[in-house]
């Protein structure tokens, strides 16, 4: 994949699930409890057609959801795709469907969450580098805010509220992600303009989209280990489907060698 010739960032803004922690089992869990209600909260009908399907494994996804009102047993031992990707792929651009779909699953997340865990080694270390370095941070989620502030105060088992300068949350806004909205009110936090300067990681399409609609560089965090055939296959750049990272990284080492090498410049 082409990357972008990157600025020098100023603010970084960090997804959360699945890019600085892990909750995978919690957010599984309450999916697991959510679809099976799809009938009741009335988004049965509300399922992209396969042939409005981005990939033919998205196509494969809905049909088996519509069939079994559940997740492939596959797509949840490979814990690779989160929740709002799921919800991209089974309701589209049906905004409306996203929101009850959402809804319902923080009524069932709240019977699992709790435990939470860095996504990988070194995390803390790295945005400490990040705020050394005079650099703005912020966490944008999907997640409802008492889940977030929740998990905020107890990872590391001493938290790490103090190790960013804005936190904005699903609920904070009309529309989550993939819609810019939630970077928009991050910088409207912090009295910051949009341009490449701003960046935003995070490890999921919805990130991606959320980031470019906004008019800001998108980092893609390939914390999941997909191959590079397989990013090509979700970011497709085609007229439906524009949106792809400026940069791809593996991990947060490399992440930290990249924002580095240009304050070194």
């Amino acid at each position: 994949m082409g990357q972008t010739e990157l600025v020098k960032p100023t603010v970084i803004l960090f997804d959360w699930h699945a890019t600085l922690v892990d909750t995978l089992d919690a957010m599984y869990h309450a999916v697991d409890d959510m679809l099976p209600k799809l009938e009741e909260l009335g988004l049965l009908d509300k399922l992209v057609t396969e042939e409005d399907s981005k990939t033919i494994d998205d196509a494969k996804l809905v049909k088996y959801v519509r069939r079994e009102k559940q997740l492939h047993p596959k797509i949840k031992r490979d814990r690779k795709i989160s929740r709002t990707d799921i919800f991209e792929v089974l309701f589209g651009s049906d905004r409306d469907a996203k929101h009850i779909a959402h809804r319902a699953f923080n009524e069932c997340y709240r019977d699992h969450y709790g435990e939470v865990h860095p996504f990988e080694e070194g995390e803390r270390e790295m945005l400490e580098q990040m705020r050394a370095l005079d650099i703005k941070t912020g966490v944008l989620t999907n997640r409802d805010r008492e889940f977030l502030e929740h998990e905020l105060a107890v990872i590391d088992g001493t938290g790490w509220t103090h190790l960013f300068d804005t936190i904005v949350c699903g609920g904070d806004v009309v529309h989550r992600k993939p819609a810019p909205d939630p970077i928009f009110l991050a910088l409207e936090n912090l009295g910051v303009a949009v341009g490449p300067e701003v960046w935003y990681v995070g490890d999921s399409t919805t990130d991606t989209v959320s980031a470019k609609e906004a008019g800001i560089t998108s980092i893609f965090f390939n914390g999941a280990g997909w191959t590079e055939e397989w990013i090509e296959k979700i970011f497709p750049d085609t007229v439906l489907h524009p949106h792809k990272p400026d940069k791809v990284v593996q991990d947060f080492q490399e992440f930290s060698a990249l924002v580095t090498s240009l304050y070194c410049v």
